[in-house]
C-alpha cells in the first residue's frame, strides 16, 4: 500500500489556522489592536472601510520591529511573548500564540511598515496569500502600521458567509469597546469610511466608560472596590433602576483582558437578586486582577474563555463585593427594625453642645398643708407649679348631697327583680366610692351609676350661675311691673 499521509504546505496550514483565529473582520481588529498594545503604544488609530471587508488599518506608536523581526512575524508560531512552555502559566501579554499575523496574511493582502526608535529608516513589507511580494527600506515614523485589505480574497466561500457592512461594523465596534475599556491609559481613534466614530483620550476607567457610552452613563455608575489575597476587584456597576432587557454593557476583564464567564455573570445576577426584574439584566464594568498562575487563558483560540483554579471562592467574593457596594452607596433601602428613631440626632443639632436643664423650686410649697376650695366659687387661679389635677383636690371630702343635689339621673322604670326577696336588702345598702379620683360610683334603685367628677362639677357650677341669672332677671322684671303699676295709680 502506498503512503497516503502527506505534510501540508505552509500556506494550506495557515489557511486552516485562519479558520480558527479569523472568523470575521472583527477578529482581525482584535488581533492587531492587541499586538499594538503589547508593543507599548500609548496612541492607536483604527481605520475601517466597508465593514472591514476591504480595509482594516491599525497604526500605533509602539516600539516597532527590526527588519528581521518584521519578516519573522508572519511565520507560524513566531512570537516574542514566550520562550518556553512554563511561560504559558504566567502570561501578562495579549497575543502569544504566534499565529495571528501568519493566519491573516494567508487570507488577505497585508502591507506593513515598521521602525524602531534607534534606527533611521524602517521596513516596508507586502504579503499576499502567505507569499511575500516585496520587502524594502522605507521612511516611516516610529511604531508599526499594518493594513489588511481584501479579506478572504482567496476563500470565496468564507467571504460569502460574511454579513452586511452594518452588521460587520457592529461586531468591530464591540471588539473596539472591549479593548478600549480595558486600557484607559491608551488614546484610541476610530474611523469608518472616512468618518470619525470615536476619539478617546487617555483617562481613568470611569472617564473611559463615559467617553465610550455617553455622558448619560455617568449617574448610573456605582463604584466597586475590594482587595483580597485571591483577587483584586475594581470597576463599576449600574444602578438597579437602569437595568435593561438586553445583555449590553456587561464587561468582565481579567488582568486587562476581556473574558466571557457565565459563572461570574451568575454571581453578579445573584447580587442583584430582588432588586431587578427577572427578565432584566444589570450593566457592569468589572476589572479583576489575579495571579497569572491561577488562570488558564489558553483553552480557546480567541482567548475570551478562561479557566480559574478556584472559581467558587471568586464567585463568593464577587457577589459579596457587589452587595456591599449596593448597600454602601444607599442603592438598596436599609431595613433596621431595632433602630430607635428617638435616638437619632437631627442634622441641625449635630454641632451644638448639650445644655444643662434648669430646675425651678417653689420655696413656699408645703405638701402637708391641707387646702379646701369652695364649690360655690366660679373662678380658679392657677398656681405656678401645679398641674390641672389640682382643680379637683378636695372634691373627695365634699358632701355628696351638697355637690350633686341638683343632678337628675334618668332611669328606667323597674318592672321586676331577678332575685326575688333580695330587692329590699339591696336598696337599704347604698355604696358610694371614688375611682381613680376622677369618677364617682354609686348605686341606685335600678342598678349602678358612674358619674364623671369633672363634668358633674361643671354642671353644678352651670346650674348655680344659671339660677343666679334667672333670679336677677326675675327681680328686675318685678321692679318694672311694680313701677308701672305705681304710675297707673297716680
Amino acid at each position: 500500500m502506498a503512503d497516503i499521509i502527506k505534510l501540508l504546505p505552509d500556506h494550506v496550514a495557515n489557511q486552516i489556522a485562519a479558520g480558527e483565529v479569523v472568523q470575521r473582520p472583527a477578529s482581525v481588529v482584535k488581533e492587531l489592536l492587541e499586538n499594538a498594545i503589547d508593543a507599548g503604544a500609548n496612541t492607536i488609530k483604527l481605520i475601517v472601510k466597508d465593514g472591514g471587508k476591504n480595509l482594516i488599518h491599525v497604526v500605533d506608536n509602539g516600539i516597532g520591529m527590526s527588519e528581521t523581526d518584521a519578516r519573522l512575524s508572519f511565520e507560524r508560531h513566531a512570537t516574542s511573548k514566550i520562550r518556553q512552555a512554563e511561560d504559558l502559566f504566567k502570561l501578562d501579554t495579549k497575543g502569544f500564540r504566534g499565529e495571528a499575523l501568519a493566519s491573516i496574511a494567508a487570507i488577505a493582502h497585508v502591507e506593513m511598515q515598521t521602525k524602531t526608535e534607534n534606527t533611521e529608516v524602517g521596513t516596508h513589507l507586502k504579503i499576499e496569500g502567505s507569499s511575500i511580494v516585496f520587502q524594502e527600506v522605507t521612511v516611516t515614523p516610529k511604531g508599526t502600521s499594518i493594513a489588511v485589505k481584501n479579506l478572504f480574497f482567496n476563500i470565496p466561500a468564507r467571504r460569502n458567509f460574511l454579513k452586511s457592512n452594518q452588521v460587520e461594523l457592529r461586531h468591530i465596534v464591540d471588539e473596539f469597546h472591549r479593548v478600549a475599556l480595558a486600557h484607559p491609559n491608551i488614546a484610541f481613534h476610530f474611523y469608518n469610511n472616512g468618518s470619525e466614530l470615536f476619539n478617546l483620550p487617555q483617562a481613568n476607567h470611569r472617564q473611559r466608560i463615559v467617553h465610550v457610552f455617553g455622558s448619560k452613563t455617568n449617574p448610573k455608575l456605582v463604584p466597586v472596590q475590594e482587595e483580597t489575597q485571591v483577587v483584586k476587584i475594581s470597576g463599576y456597576i449600574s444602578k438597579p433602576e437602569f437595568a435593561k432587557k438586553s445583555r449590553g454593557e456587561q464587561f468582565f476583564f481579567v488582568n486587562n483582558r476581556f473574558i466571557k464567564s457565565p459563572y461570574l455573570h451568575h454571581a453578579v445576577l445573584a447580587a442583584f437578586e430582588g432588586l431587578i426584574r427577572p427578565d432584566s439584566y444589570p450593566g457592569y464594568f468589572l476589572y479583576l486582577e489575579v495571579d497569572p498562575g491561577t488562570i488558564d487563558i489558553n483553552i480557546h483560540p480567541t482567548k475570551t474563555e478562561v479557566k480559574f483554579d478556584d472559581e467558587h471562592t471568586l464567585y463568593a467574593i464577587l457577589r459579596s463585593t457587589i452587595k456591599h457596594s449596593l448597600g454602601q452607596f444607599n442603592v438598596v433601602p436599609s431595613l433596621d427594625f431595632e433602630q430607635d428613631q428617638n435616638l437619632e440626632t437631627p442634622y441641625a443639632y449635630k454641632d451644638k453642645n448639650a445644655v444643662l436643664p434648669g430646675v425651678t423650686v417653689d420655696s413656699g410649697f408645703n405638701p402637708f398643708k391641707e387646702e379646701r376650695r369652695s364649690v360655690t366659687s366660679a373662678t380658679y387661679k392657677k398656681e405656678r407649679g401645679r398641674s390641672w389635677e389640682s382643680m379637683y383636690i378636695g372634691l373627695e371630702t365634699m358632701d355628696t348631697d351638697e355637690a350633686f343635689g341638683s343632678i337628675r339621673v334618668e332611669s328606667d322604670s323597674i318592672t321586676g327583680s331577678i332575685f326575688e326577696g333580695q330587692q329590699d336588702s339591696m336598696e337599704s345598702v347604698a355604696t358610694t366610692f371614688q375611682l381613680r379620683r376622677k369618677y364617682i360610683v354609686t348605686t341606685i334603685k335600678s342598678g349602678m351609676v358612674v358619674i364623671d367628677q369633672s363634668r358633674a362639677h361643671q354642671r353644678v357650677l352651670y346650674e348655680k350661675i344659671f339660677a343666679q341669672r334667672h333670679r336677677e332677671t326675675y327681680r328686675k322684671s318685678t321692679i318694672v311691673i311694680s313701677f308701672s303699676a305705681l304710675i297707673l295709680q297716680v
